[in-house]
């Protein structure tokens, strides 16, 4: 997790920097931009509906473990829950296709 948050520090650091090498009165190209942030947007919601559903499924799978006879009353609330945090990542899916549409 620290090598990930370490790149990320630097690719932002990076693409802050980048506008100080432009040549002067140059037009910049958003182009590029809107294509990154509709990357990153998709596969930022991926990896944290990844990670919450993990973790749902877990605790879930933990509680029949411990009590076999609440099975019904943890497994009904578990699929909500999972496509509720789905639906979180099919939105971020949506704003990248629009985002890639002005580009």
């Amino acid at each position: 997790m620290k090598r990930f948050v370490g790149f990320l520090m630097f690719a932002v650091t990076g693409l802050i920097a980048l506008p100080a090498f432009a040549q002067a009165g140059a037009q910049p190209d958003r182009n590029g931009a809107v294509a990154i942030a509709a990357a990153l947007a998709i596969g930022l919601a991926a990896f944290g509906g990844a990670l919450g559903q993990g973790r749902a499924a877990t605790a879930a799978l933990e509680g029949i473990a411990r009590n076999p006879g609440a099975q019904n009353k943890i497994f009904t609330p578990m699929i909500l829950g999972l496509a509720l945090i789905e639906s979180l990542v099919i939105y971020a899916l949506i704003i990248a296709f629009l985002l890639q549409g002005k580009v």
